[in-house]
C-alpha cells in the first residue's frame, strides 16, 4: 500500500498517481500594443478565453479551490486559473470578467515589491503593481492571494539566505497583510530546481507553480501553461488536448 501524503487542504491521503492539473498562466490584463514579453492579454481576450472554458462545460478556479475539490472527488471539470505578477490592472480588468463568468484565481504577489513596478523587465513597458490595500481588495472579492516570492529574482541563482527570505518571508508578508494562510507559491521565470522546491516545502507552503518542471513534477513544482492574447478558441483546444496528453501522472499531485 502506498504510503500517506497530506494534501494541500491539509487531510491525510493515499498517495496515487493523478493526472497533472490543467493550470493557465496568465499575467497583465489591459492594453497588448506594447507587450515585447507577451505578457498581456486584452479584457475582451481574457472574457473569450473564459467564455470558451464555460461553452465546454469547464470553470476556472483557484488552486484552493482545485485541490480541495480534488480531495473531495470532485475536480474533474476545473481549471486552474493564475495571474502572476499582482499587476494592478487585475482588479480593474480581470476580476469583473472573472466574476462575469463565475470563475475565481489564484493571484501571485511579490510581497517586496507592493505598489511598485515590474523593474525586473528590462524593455518594458512599466506596469503598476498592486498596493497593499490592493490585494487586500482582491482577498476580500474571495481571490486566492499566494506568493510570488520578495524581488522576483530566480531562485535557481541565489545563495541559500536569500533563497530562504524569498520563501518564507514572503510568506509571512503575505498572511500578515491578508489575514489568511498563503498555500502556494510561484517561482519567478518558472524556473525551479530541487534546491528551490525544498525550500519552498520548508517554508510550509503546500504547492507551488513553475512552468515546465520536467522530472521535478509534483506538489511542489506544478506545470502550467501560458496564455496569452493569441490563444483563441482553437488554440486553446489544441492546448488543453496536448495537455492531457503529455504530462504524465504522477504521486501526490
Amino acid at each position: 500500500m502506498a504510503a500517506p501524503v497530506e494534501s494541500v487542504t491539509g487531510a491525510v491521503l493515499t498517495a496515487r498517481s493523478r493526472p497533472v492539473p490543467w493550470v493557465a498562466m496568465y499575467h497583465s490584463v489591459g492594453d497588448c500594443s506594447d507587450d515585447p514579453y507577451r505578457i498581456t492579454v486584452s479584457p475582451q481576450r481574457l472574457d473569450q478565453q473564459l467564455a470558451w472554458l464555460h461553452r465546454r462545460g469547464l470553470r476556472g478556479v483557484s488552486l484552493r479551490e482545485f485541490f480541495a475539490a480534488r480531495d473531495r472527488g470532485q475536480g474533474r471539470r476545473l481549471v486552474g486559473l493564475t495571474f502572476d505578477d499582482g499587476y494592478a490592472d487585475f482588479l480593474e480588468h480581470a476580476l469583473p470578467a472573472l466574476r462575469r463568468r463565475n470563475c475565481g484565481a489564484t493571484l501571485f504577489v511579490l510581497a517586496g515589491r507592493l505598489g511598485g513596478v515590474n523593474s525586473w523587465d528590462p524593455l518594458g513597458p512599466r506596469k503598476p503593481l498592486l498596493t497593499a490595500d490592493g490585494v487586500r481588495r482582491a482577498a476580500a472579492e474571495g481571490v486566492e492571494i499566494g506568493s510570488h516570492g520578495l524581488m522576483h529574482r530566480d531562485l535557481t541563482q541565489v545563495d541559500a539566505d536569500v533563497l530562504r527570505a524569498e520563501a518564507v518571508d514572503s510568506r509571512a508578508l503575505l498572511t500578515e497583510l491578508t489575514g489568511t494562510p498563503v498555500d502556494g507559491f510561484c517561482y519567478p521565470y518558472g524556473t525551479v530546481d530541487r534546491r528551490a522546491v525544498d525550500a519552498v516545502r520548508e517554508a510550509g507552503y503546500t504547492y507551488a507553480c513553475a512552468i515546465d518542471p520536467g522530472p521535478l513534477t509534483g506538489p511542489h513544482a506544478l506545470p502550467r501553461l501560458h496564455i496569452g492574447q493569441n490563444d483563441t478558441a482553437w488554440r486553446l483546444h489544441l492546448k488543453y488536448r496536448l495537455h492531457r496528453l503529455r504530462r504524465r501522472p504522477v504521486a501526490g499531485v
